[in-house]
């Protein structure tokens, strides 16, 4: 039998730099929301949970989940890992696709791509960005419940917890990994929600394709060679370490 491929969205409200970023519009629509319709997108995609905290400011993440139909799991708004793995645990999850809820243009394509690598190579652990040549934005990661497990029990550092899946790729001596890269290095372009730098590049790129969401990441990229202005909106926005 196939295993189960569920998405697991982690999403809050109380962001640092642009606090309410996941419901903010984005051309007629939520960002939350726009992430959801896009995973949709992905057939080789069986179930979404969207992954929130149990912090009042977080009800409204559960409601914009009842309004576009998504499952929700509250659960630590410290400990993320503990969080992913009660959500996995909740959905029956044989393996696990970590999208984060700030990534409103993440490519449907690129979610089948590493799915479907993941399970060719039987690896323990895929991802776009380890090394990144895919542009920040379009970040995916697959790994098994199994995986999820070992990291849960076994990473103890902060930033494990925070990230989820530190534990795994510090680790090549006992996971198999697998990377999804491009032949072209794209990792200059930042379509990733952090910002309001960012919100306005990613508005932009949504009015460009007349606010629907049949594009895929190399589209963007054509268009950001059609408008390179684009490029500079957002270029001064330093991606947070992970430690």
């Amino acid at each position: 039998m196939r295993a189960k491929a569920t998405a697991i969205v982690q999403a809050r409200m109380g962001s640092e730099r642009l606090p309410g970023k996941v419901l903010l519009d984005m051309g007629g629509e939520t960002v939350l929301g726009r992430v959801v319709q896009r995973l949709r997108g992905a057939r080789l995609l069986e179930q979404i949970v969207v992954a929130t905290t149990v912090l009042p400011g977080d009800d409204a993440i559960e409601q914009e989940c009842a309004r576009i139909g998504v499952a929700c799991f509250r659960g630590s708004s410290e400990d993320v890992l503990d969080r992913y793995y009660r959500a996995a645990q909740t959905m029956a999850s044989e393996f696990i696709v970590r999208i984060t809820a700030d990534c409103p243009v993440i490519d449907p394509a690129l979610v089948d791509e590493s799915i479907g690598r993941f399970r060719a190579e039987s690896v323990d652990y895929c991802a776009t960005d380890v090394p990144a040549t895919i542009p920040r934005g379009n970040d995916v990661e697959v790994f098994t419940m199994a995986v999820l497990q070992q990291c849960w029990r076994e990473g103890h550092e902060p930033y494990q917890r925070e990230h989820v899946t530190p534990y795994i790729y510090e680790h090549p001596e006992i996971f198999r990994l697998a990377a999804i890269t491009s032949e072209l290095d794209c990792r200059q372009y930042r379509w990733t929600l952090d910002t309001q730098e960012d919100y306005e590049v990613l508005c932009e790129i949504y009015k460009e394709f007349h606010n629907q969401n049949a594009f895929g990441w190399p589209e963007i990229v054509e268009l950001m060679s059609r408008r390179p202005e684009l490029l500079q909106w957002n270029a001064k926005v330093m991606q947070k370490s992970l430690k």
